[in-house]
């Protein structure tokens, strides 16, 4: 869904991409002509093929019939409308490119219609008169739609078959209250655009499967059984790069998409007719000879049926519960619904509705109506949540302090105050919130001291091996471990007996290790202190423990948020706005010092490669964030190149195996058709025949289950029932020269037995012909070995703001274009601003747009925070009612009904 900012843009995009997207085709074989379509286009007359003045008078705002404004407000710079793209899986447009009817594309065509009728069906404009602020729902929309089948050619090649579409949605509806034309509410609508995906997605291979074919399904889509994966290689080699590049790329201005399109468009070439395409799409197929897995021809239409596993629209609603509620208390139910809908490709007897239903109907979640969108929780995490809080709570006022009073210290200010809070408190739970860079390790230091002091032996932990086994033993804490490491090991709980019990970095604990930590600290009557900050990342898993018990169960913190790591008064400030939560008044300040620097979208890597280049040649340390795994790959490719010139990465190299952890959740990985053959499973726990740590490949994956191959040892079933004890990577390979910066990605250990730890950053100091790798760290100095196998290593130039939290360096690059706005909020902006000592440096291409989304808090709601909040409204519309009505007296056992809400409605029972 791609916004179109101006009428200019508008017309431009009809004119160059949207009626001329094959003009290599000759003029007898040009695409199908666009249509208007919508409720709207039927109120106003002009439903029927699109026109060029038709299609720039919706431009301009205007009726063609009358000649008047659509809706009461035309600007130069308003939203004309949206390019929503519907895109055929690869296989599927080879298909009908080699067909000789019109069948695939009728049922293309029908699951694009249908989705549109969605989104129309979902229209709202916003509501202003009379001092109101609302949203009305409207249910009429305009849109174009153009259906294309062939992508844009790459180089000399011929075009490869795409069969796409795109439907241009004009900004206008119908406000049937007001009886006017008003503009699209359009937010909504690209909020749920993963939604409406998966209905599309579903209702094209519900229709491909009445026709004769079978479906298997992919990560984002489906493909058809027996075509095989080496022609759908073949025709891959550009998919509407336009609009592609442009997406990553977060271009929407119309001058530079027309410079986009420029500089990506293939020579003209001499017109083609759709016969002559055919020819060589066929003569490429023939010249691969025998298919991937030696097979010749292959039935691909009314193949022989292959029995499936029973599907039922429960399966898909519990799919989509353990999937989703695994990394999230609260989910809108859209997101449930596309999980799965996903979940039930490949099975025409379980329908949307049907799916849809199951999910309303499902007594295990809990669901409340707010601003018009539905949000869910399930009551196990509810009471997950529930018994976590009043754990904490339990300990609240039940031990005898430390110390009557604070002895002397040599901290002074708010790290002295949080220390004396420390060893004067009756609590069972502290929490220390201590900002980014403001001292938490000095103030651990002399706390831990005193504590000894009085007695106490004092265990520390953190939730990851780095923060723990990495940070926390080379800043002097030699004994640290990880949570997982307490949780599994009972003589260290057993130690813990009337003790203290250290968790750093506590804001990455997830509610069930919190929970399990609570209940341990509990049992063995021992104080728990929590340090951490809750405006940093939370954990990967459900639930923000550390803000959940602070906020909703009442445990106070001691705050420490005067910052010393930025050495720059300015720069410090900046930080400190940030780590209040004042986005505004930090971005402000940080715009003010030239941190901000806008870039050309069309090369949006080349001044951060410069600058990161020129401050490693200085002999600083640096680091480059960035919120996207995908804009991180491309900043360490284009920042290898530029060291590789410069003498900094040496020129000989090897080629090593690299391991990408798919991270599947438990759900996943209890589906056979997440798994493909030649990925790798390694196990984290022992099991019948398997060592932990042991390393296989996927062999197969069917209905009948996994199997998976260690050397030449016959295969064995994945044992699928225990998804947490293994994880599934994807096998891709990695080039390693003297002075590449590495991030280990995997607990591990060096041919020599030294641990290493996920998320560490090496340097590598040697590679040999045979395949070593000699590593080292580049602030202990110490060394590792690796055999060129290790395949745990990934390059480290560009890392998330997830994997740079708890490290410091003289200089922070962030390159945060507008592709990667989705993954920016306030969190990931404090974090990655807050790693250096001395400068940050931010690279967009919009700097405003960027603004908008850094304000996003970034938390994610807990079920006691959504539940709670509809109580206590609940409980106010009970006081409210029965203070108006004094006279009256309550019926027994009856429950009043909420009041409407502008902002909530609530389901019956809830």
């Amino acid at each position: 869904m791609i916004q179109s900012r101006s009428a200019a843009h508008a017309k431009a995009y009809f004119s160059e991409a949207l009626v001329k997207a094959d003009y290599y085709l000759s003029d007898q074989d040009q695409e199908y002509s666009g249509r208007l379509q919508g409720k709207l286009a039927e109120r106003i007359g002009i439903t029927g093929p699109v026109t060029k003045d038709a299609f720039f008078a919706l431009c301009e705002n205007v009726s063609l019939v009358t000649g008047e404004a659509l809706t009461p407000r035309t600007k130069d710079e308003r939203t004309t409308g949206y390019d929503i793209n519907f895109h055929c899986p690869k296989s599927v447009s080879i298909l009908h490119a080699l067909s000789n009817d019109t069948h695939i594309r009728d049922a293309f065509e029908e699951a694009v219609r249908q989705t549109m009728l969605d989104m129309e069906a979902d229209s709202k404009t916003r509501v202003r008169k009379n001092n109101m602020d609302d949203e009305r729902d409207t249910g009429e929309l305009i849109w174009a739609d153009f259906i294309h089948q062939t992508a844009r050619p790459v180089g000399e090649y011929l075009p490869d078959p795409h069969l796409h579409a795109h439907c241009f949605v004009f900004n206008a509806t119908w406000d049937e209250k007001e009886n006017q034309m008003k503009a699209v509410q359009f937010r909504d609508i690209k909020r749920d655009m993963p939604y409406y995906q998966a209905r599309f997605h579903k209702r094209l291979s519900d229709q491909l499967i009445e026709q004769g074919y079978q479906i298997r399904r992919t990560g984002k889509s489906f493909e058809i059984e027996n075509v095989p994966v080496s022609v759908i290689d073949l025709f891959s080699k550009r998919t509407d790069e336009i609009g592609r590049v442009a997406q990553e790329k977060g271009i929407t201005d119309a001058r530079e998409l027309s410079e986009l399109g420029a500089r990506t468009r293939a020579k003209k070439q001499k017109g083609h007719s759709m016969a002559e395409l055919k020819a060589d799409w066929r003569r490429q197929i023939d010249e691969l000879g025998p298919d991937d897995q030696g097979q010749g021809k292959r039935v691909i239409r009314f193949a022989p049926n292959k029995e499936k596993q029973v599907m039922t629209p429960k399966h898909c609603v519990d799919h989509a519960i353990g999937h989703d509620f695994e990394r999230a208390s609260v989910m809108h139910d859209r997101r449930l619904l596309a999980t799965a809908y996903r979940h039930s490709i490949g099975h025409v007897d379980v329908s949307l509705d049907t799916i849809t239903e199951q999910l309303e109907a499902d007594e295990r979640l809990i669901q409340v109506v707010e601003k018009g969108r539905t949000l869910c929780t399930t009551r196990q995490v509810l009471a997950e949540e529930q018994h976590m809080v009043n754990l904490a709570r339990l300990g609240q006022g039940k031990l005898k302090p430390l110390y009557t009073k604070a002895p002397a210290l040599t901290l002074t200010g708010q790290q002295a105050d949080a220390v004396r809070h420390l060893l004067t408190s009756p609590h069972r739970v502290s929490i220390i919130r201590g900002a980014a860079g403001s001292g938490k390790t000095t103030l651990m230091h002399e706390a831990i001291e005193k504590i000894e002091q009085a007695g106490k032996r004092v265990t520390v932990v953190a939730p990851s091996s780095q923060a723990s086994r990495g940070v926390l033993r080379e800043e002097g804490f030699t004994q640290a471990q990880t949570v997982a490491q307490l949780l599994a090991d009972e003589t260290m709980q057993q130690n813990l007996t009337g003790q203290v019990l250290w968790v750093d970095e506590a804001g990455l604990l997830g509610t069930q290790d919190m929970t399990r930590l609570l209940s341990l600290a509990t049992q063995k009557n021992a104080r728990l202190i929590l340090g951490g900050d809750t405006r940093q990342h939370a954990s990967v898993v459900r639930g923000d423990a550390l803000r959940i018990i602070n906020t909703v169960g009442g445990i106070q913190t001691a705050e420490v948020n005067k910052i010393y790591r930025q050495k720059n008064e300015a720069y410090r400030q900046a930080v400190e706005d940030l780590a209040k939560g004042d986005m505004r008044s930090g971005f402000a300040k940080l715009d003010q010092l030239g941190s901000i620097q806008e870039i050309d979208p069309l090369q949006p890597n080349a001044t951060l490669v410069e600058d990161y280049v020129a401050t490693v040649q200085q002999g600083k340390s640096a680091l480059v964030i960035s919120p996207t795994h995908e804009q991180s790959e491309a900043v360490t490719e284009a920042i290898r190149e530029k060291l590789k010139a410069t003498g900094l990465v040496g020129k000989k190299e090897i080629n090593a195996p690299r391991l990408a952890n798919r991270n599947l959740t438990e759900a996943q990985k209890s589906d056979w058709r997440n798994f493909q053959a030649g990925q790798i499973i390694q196990f984290n726990q022992n099991g019948p025949g398997i060592k932990r740590g042991s390393v296989w490949t996927v062999e197969s994956s069917s209905e009948s289950g996994i199997f998976i191959r260690q050397d030449d040892q016959p295969p064995i079933a994945l044992p699928l029932h225990k998804p947490g004890d293994f994880d599934v990577y994807q096998k891709g390979d990695i080039h390693l020269a003297k002075g590449d910066q590495v991030r280990i990605t995997r607990n591990g250990f060096d041919q020599d037995k030294n641990r290493l730890n996920n998320g560490q950053l090496l340097d590598v100091v040697k590679v040999s012909k045979h395949g070593d790798i000699m590593l080292r760290n580049n602030l202990s100095k110490a060394e590792y070995r690796l055999s060129q196998n290790y395949g745990h290593l990934a390059h480290a130039y560009c890392i998330t703001s997830h994997a740079s939290q708890g490290k410091t360096v003289d200089e922070v690059f962030i390159s945060q274009p507008a592709s990667t706005f989705p993954g920016t909020d306030a969190k990931q902006f404090y974090v990655s601003v807050s790693r250096a000592r001395f400068q940050a440096r931010i690279y967009t291409d919009d700097k405003a747009q960027l603004l908008d989304y850094a304000l996003r808090d970034g938390h994610r709601q807990s079920a006691l925070e959504l539940v709670g909040q509809t109580q206590e409204l609940i409980e106010q519309h009970i006081r409210n009612t029965l203070s108006r009505s004094s006279a009256s007296k309550a019926v027994p056992n009856e429950r009043p009904k909420p009041s409407p809400s502008k902002d909530r409605d609530y389901e019956p029972g809830l």
